[in-house]
C-alpha cells in the first residue's frame, strides 16, 4: 500500500510545485502592475517616424534653444463678444510677465498679440519638456496670472496642455481598465459557466500573467530597452487578460470533456494537455509573431506595442499551461462545482440536443446555401471598408470628452490664422535664408513667414544663426490638423526644397501628422504581407494542409475587411468621428487576424482531430458542436476585454476597441460558425490537400442524413 501511495505522491508533487511557484511569482511582480506608468512617458514627439524628415528638423530645432522647451499658449477671448483693446491687450502683456516666474517656465514669455477681429489675445508661455506630474500645477499658475484680465475668459492650448490632458486622461488607468476588464470576465464566465471555481482560477491565473508580463516590461522599458506610453500600457493589459482567459477556456473545457471520459484526474489532464497544448501553443504563437512583425514599422509606437504584446502572450500561455493544470488536477471534478462533469457521462457530439447541434445541422443539411449568405453578407460590409477615413483624428477630436486644451485651441482657431500656436518650422542655410523666406510667402496657404531672431523668437531683429542653419517659422491659414494644412504643407516642402542651396527642410505639427500618415500607409503595405505569411507558415504545420490554411487565412482577411466597413458607418454616424488614427487600421488588422485566427485553430484543429477518425463530414459536425460553446464564450470574453478599452476617453483607444470588439464577435459568431464549417464541409475531403486526410475514402455527399454510429 506504502509503495502503490509513492508514484501518486510524487504526481502530487509537480502541480503543488507549479501552484506554489506561480503564487511567488505572483506575489513579487503584482505591484509592477502597478508601477509601469512610472516608466512610461506620454510625450508624443518620441513616437514619430525615424526617417521622416518633421523627424530630422525636431532634431534641428534643438540648437535653436538654450534647452528644450514645450510651448503653453494662452488665449483670451472676449466675454461677451465686445471687441478688446489696448488696456486688455497691455493687462495680457503684464500677466504674462507674471508667469514668468512660475514653476516650470524655461525660455521666457512673449507680449500678448490682438487678433485682427480684436475679440481675442494670445500669448505664449515656455516651459520645461520634463515636468512630469509638476505640468498641472505649473499650468493652474500660468491660468491664475491670466485671469486677471477684465472682460476676457481664459484657456491654454498648445502641446504643454496637450500633454496634461493626455497624461490626466490615463491617470489612474491602471487601477480603472484592470478592474473593468476583470469584472467584465468574471461576470461573463459566472453566467456562462455557472461555476464558483472555475471563474476565480481563470481570473487568477490572467492576473498572474500579467503581473509578470509588467515586470518585465518595466525592466526593459526602465533601460530604455521599449517605449511605453499609455496607449501601449491600456492594450497590454487587455491582451493579457483576454488571452490568458481564451486560452484557460480551451483547456479547461476539454479538461471537462475527459473527465466525463476518463477514469481519475491524473489520465484525464494528460489528454486534455495532450489534444490543447498543440491548438493554444500556434494561436499564441500568430499573435506574439504578428505583434513582433510591428518591429519593421517605422513609427515608433509601433515598434514599442510590438515586444511589449509579444511578452503578454507569451507570459499568458505559459500561465494557461502551467498554473491552470496545475489547480485543474489538484481540484479535478470539483473545479466545476456545482456543475461539474459526473463520472462516465457521455462526450458532447454532433447529435447533442443544443443550439451548437441546431446549427451543425443547419450546415450539414445546407452547406453551399449558408456560405454563399455569409459570403455575400461579409462582402456587403466590406464594401464600406474604402469610405474609412484614416488620414488622422482632427485635434477637436482627440479626446472623447471635452479637454480644455481641446476647446483653447477651437477658441484659437476662430480668431487668429488656423495654423497659429503651431507654426511650420523650416530650417535652411543662413546665406540662403532671404530666398527659403521669399519661396515659403509665395506658398498658398501660408499666412506669415518670420526668422527667428537672437531674442530666440520670430520677429525683427538679427536672425539667429547656428552651425550656419537658421530658423523660419511658416504660419498657416487653415487650423494646423486639417486636410487644407497638409497640402499646404507639401507645397512649402516643394517651395523651400527647390530654393538652391538651401537644404531646406519642413517639420512642425502639422508636418509631423502628415509623415505620420504616409508612414502608416507605408508601414500597412510591408507588415500586412508578413503578418499572413507568418499565420499562414503556422496554420501549414498545425493542420498539415495547404488548401485549409489558405481557406482559413481568406476567411479573417475578409472579416478584418468586413469590420472596417463597418466601423466606417458607426465611426462617422454613431460616434461622430470625422477620421480615425492613422495606425487603427494596422492595430485593427494585426489583433483581428491573428486573434480571429486563433478561433479557427481551436475550431480545425478538432474538426481534424475528429475527421482523422470520423472522416471529413463528421468532423466538421463534431468539431462545431464540441467546440462551440467555449469558443463562442472566449469570443465574447475578447470582444468584452478590449471593450473595455473605451473607458480610457481617446478616440485612438475608443477606435481599436471598437473594431476589435466587433471584429472578434464577427468572426466568432458568423466567420467561425458557419462560413467556415460550411465551406469544408462543401468542398469535402479536398479540403485538407495535399495532407492525408485528402486520401481518405469518399464520404456520403454533404446533405444526406446519416445516423451515428
Amino acid at each position: 500500500m506504502s509503495t502503490a501511495s509513492r508514484p501518486v505522491r510524487r504526481l502530487v508533487l509537480v502541480p503543488v510545485f507549479f501552484v506554489l511557484a506561480w503564487l511567488v511569482v505572483g506575489g513579487a511582480f503584482g505591484p509592477y502592475a502597478g508601477k509601469l506608468g512610472e516608466v512610461a512617458t506620454n510625450d508624443q514627439a518620441a513616437f514619430l517616424p525615424q526617417s521622416a524628415e518633421s523627424t530630422r528638423v525636431i532634431d534641428a530645432q534643438k540648437a535653436f534653444s538654450k534647452q528644450e522647451t514645450v510651448p503653453a499658449i494662452v488665449v483670451w477671448s472676449s466675454d461677451g463678444g465686445e471687441k478688446l483693446g489696448p488696456e486688455q491687450q497691455k493687462a495680457a502683456t503684464a500677466a504674462l510677465a507674471s508667469a514668468e516666474d512660475g514653476p516650470g517656465v524655461a525660455g521666457g514669455v512673449s507680449p500678448a498679440l490682438l487678433s485682427e477681429d480684436r475679440k481675442a489675445l494670445e500669448g505664449v508661455v515656455q516651459l520645461k519638456p520634463d515636468l512630469g506630474d509638476e505640468l498641472p500645477d505649473a499650468l493652474a499658475h500660468i491660468r491664475s496670472a491670466a485671469e486677471g484680465v477684465p472682460g476676457t475668459v481664459v484657456g491654454i492650448a498648445g502641446p504643454a496642455a496637450s500633454q496634461a490632458d493626455l497624461s490626466d486622461a490615463f491617470a489612474g488607468i491602471d487601477g480603472l481598465l484592470l478592474g473593468v476588464a476583470l469584472v467584465t470576465v468574471l461576470v461573463i464566465l459566472l453566467l456562462v459557466y455557472r461555476s464558483v471555481l472555475l471563474p476565480l482560477i481563470i481570473i487568477i491565473g490572467a492576473v498572474f500573467a500579467l503581473a509578470v508580463a509588467c515586470a518585465i516590461v518595466y525592466v526593459l522599458a526602465d533601460h530604455d530597452m521599449v517605449r511605453v506610453d499609455g496607449q501601449v500600457q491600456g492594450i497590454l493589459s487587455i491582451l493579457v487578460i483576454g488571452a490568458a482567459t481564451d486560452y484557460a477556456l480551451l483547456l479547461t473545457a476539454r479538461f471537462r470533456e475527459e473527465l466525463g471520459r476518463r477514469p481519475d484526474r491524473w489520465t484525464a489532464m494528460r489528454a486534455a494537455l495532450r489534444e490543447s497544448a498543440g491548438p493554444i501553443t500556434a494561436s499564441a504563437a500568430t499573435v506574439a509573431l504578428g505583434l513582433l512583425a510591428l518591429l519593421l514599422s517605422d513609427l515608433t509606437n509601433n515598434r514599442a506595442l510590438g515586444p511589449v504584446g509579444a511578452i503578454g502572450i507569451v507570459c499568458s500561455v505559459l500561465s494557461a499551461l502551467t498554473f491552470l493544470p496545475a489547480v485543474l488536477v489538484l481540484l479535478g471534478r470539483a473545479a466545476y462545482w456545482p456543475s461539474g462533469p459526473k463520472r462516465g457521462q457521455a462526450e458532447p457530439d454532433s447529435g447533442s440536443k443544443g443550439i451548437w447541434s441546431r446549427i451543425a445541422g443547419l450546415v450539414d443539411r445546407s452547406p453551399r446555401k449558408v456560405w454563399a449568405v455569409t459570403l455575400i453578407g461579409l462582402l456587403a460590409c466590406a464594401a464600406f471598408m474604402p469610405t474609412l477615413n484614416s488620414k488622422g483624428v482632427p485635434l477637436k477630436e482627440i479626446f472623447v470628452n471635452d479637454a480644455p486644451s481641446v476647446s483653447a485651441q477651437e477658441t484659437l482657431g476662430r480668431h487668429f490664422p488656423g495654423g497659429s500656436g503651431n507654426p511650420a518650422v523650416v530650417i535652411a542655410d543662413a546665406d540662403r535664408s532671404r530666398q527659403v523666406v521669399a519661396a515659403a510667402e509665395k506658398v498658398p496657404g501660408v499666412a506669415n513667414v518670420s526668422l527667428m531672431t537672437a531674442s530666440g523668437r520670430p520677429g525683427g531683429g538679427e536672425p539667429l544663426v547656428v552651425d550656419g542653419r537658421v530658423r523660419v517659422d511658416a504660419t498657416l491659414t487653415d487650423a494646423a490638423d486639417s486636410d487644407a494644412a497638409k497640402r499646404t504643407v507639401t507645397r512649402l516642402r516643394e517651395a523651400v526644397h527647390a530654393v538652391p542651396g538651401a537644404q531646406a527642410l519642413v517639420g512642425g505639427y502639422t508636418a509631423q501628422q502628415y509623415d505620420t500618415q504616409r508612414t502608416a500607409e507605408h508601414d500597412r503595405n510591408i507588415i500586412v504581407p508578413v503578418v499572413l505569411v507568418i499565420i499562414l507558415v503556422i496554420l501549414i504545420g498545425l493542420l498539415r494542409s495547404l488548401l485549409m490554411p489558405l481557406i482559413l487565412v481568406a476567411t479573417v482577411a475578409l472579416n478584418f475587411l468586413a469590420t472596417l466597413g463597418v466601423a466606417s458607418l458607426v465611426f462617422e454616424h454613431v460616434f461622430g468621428f470625422s477620421g480615425t488614427d492613422s495606425s487603427v487600421p494596422l492595430y485593427g488588422f494585426v489583433f483581428l487576424v491573428a486573434l480571429g485566427v486563433d478561433y479557427n485553430i481551436f475550431l480545425m484543429s478538432r474538426v481534424r482531430e475528429e475527421s482523422l477518425i470520423h472522416g471529413t463530414r463528421q468532423g466538421v459536425l463534431r468539431g462545431l458542436t464540441t467546440t462551440g460553446g467555449v469558443i463562442t464564450s472566449a469570443g465574447v470574453v475578447l470582444a468584452a476585454t478590449f471593450a473595455a478599452l473605451g473607458v480610457i476617453p481617446l478616440a485612438f483607444l475608443v477606435q481599436v476597441a471598437f473594431i476589435v470588439a466587433f471584429g472578434v464577435l464577427l468572426d466568432t459568431l458568423v466567420v467561425r460558425s458557419l462560413l467556415v464549417p460550411a465551406l469544408v464541409m462543401d468542398i469535402g475531403r479536398t479540403a485538407w490537400w495535399p495532407g492525408v486526410l485528402s486520401r481518405a475514402p469518399q464520404e456520403e455527399p454533404a446533405g444526406r442524413r446519416e445516423s451515428r454510429p
